[in-house]
């Protein structure tokens, strides 16, 4: 008989001792029963996502992105609330940090498809792909100037990390291809020029632990430090108005992205988010920023485009 209908059977019975005879052999039984069962064991993410780099067309009508497609970072586009996504690129190497030029035609990115980081550019179709940064470099982080004229870049700073090696900024003309070094001396990177072209904006690292925003004018001359804070601020973006710059601080322990005015004054946190958030950039109408956000999970790291508006 089975150790169920023992139960029920000495339970059913009309003495008192019954009952608790029956309760007595239910809870060994059931003791049994749990310690034959298996123990349950660990179940954690398989796959992972990878996507991030967001840059919102001039018109606002669609943004630009990386993400990895079997094994590779290539461009897409979608709409803004993430819909229409189309694929760009579909070649065997990678494509990192593509900026939208002003004019709407071309997008600049990196690419290591001769295995080195340079900078190239080529229409929104995908089509007319051109090399501006030298071949035989490597090359990071290129914006448009408001013109779309040139394209400002830095070098990798990241050649043996974690040591950070130095860095200068350039900027290239997208027709002549004539290369121009703006900034140098230390670390200095994600550089942008101004919506007036009046000043550029980048990252310099003071010492080995604390990262400042820079603004410069736009030769790179009379550098200054508009952040003045202890903790690692970098990432910068102008507002479309030239106003406000939105950067990424862990100022709250974990990398959150945040707004302060053009002096550096004012700076406030944009949104409450979990993760390591960089990257951001503005809405051409200066309502919303889009940004990456990495949360580590189980074995690896999931990094994806997330979106916050500009509260009053």
């Amino acid at each position: 008989m089975k150790s169920s209908e023992v139960c029920l059977a000495i339970l059913s019975g009309k003495r008192g001792w019954c009952l608790f005879l029956g309760v007595l052999v239910c809870a060994i039984a059931f003791t049994h029963t749990l310690a034959q069962s298996e123990k349950p064991v660990l179940a954690y993410h398989l796959t992972h996502v990878d996507t991030g780099e967001p840059f919102p067309s001039p018109d606002g009508t669609r943004i630009v992105f990386e993400s990895k497609v079997a094994g590779y970072y290539q461009l897409l586009t979608m709409n803004p609330d993430g819909s229409d996504v189309v694929q760009i690129t579909h070649d065997a190497w990678n494509h990192d940090t593509p900026s939208w030029s002003p004019d709407g035609t071309k997008f600049a990115f990196v690419s290591d498809q001769n295995k080195h980081s340079v900078v190239y550019v080529m229409y929104v179709d995908g089509s007319g792909l051109e090399r501006l940064s030298p071949e035989n470099a490597e090359s990071i982080h290129p914006t448009w100037s408001p013109d779309s004229r040139q394209v400002i870049y830095c070098a990798d700073d990241d050649l043996k990390p974690p040591k950070k090696n130095d860095a200068s900024i350039y900027s290239v003309d997208v027709q002549a291809k004539t290369i121009k070094t703006l900034i140098t001396g230390g670390v200095n990177t994600y550089p942008s020029w101004s919506p007036d072209g009046k000043r550029i904006a980048f990252r310099r690292m003071i010492g080995d632990m604390n990262s400042e925003v820079f603004v410069a004018n736009a030769d790179g001359s009379e550098p200054r430090n508009i952040s003045n804070h202890m903790a690692f601020d970098g990432w910068p973006a102008w507002s479309p108005d030239g106003k406000q710059i939105a950067f990424s601080s862990n100022r709250r322990a974990n990398y959150q992205i945040h707004i302060m005015n053009a002096d550096g004054s004012g700076a406030r946190l944009l949104s409450n988010t979990e993760g390591r958030a960089t990257e951001p950039r503005w809405s051409p109408d200066g309502k919303t920023i889009y940004f990456t956000n990495c949360v580590k999970v189980d074995f690896g790291v999931d990094c994806e485009v997330m979106v916050a508006a500009i509260g009053n």
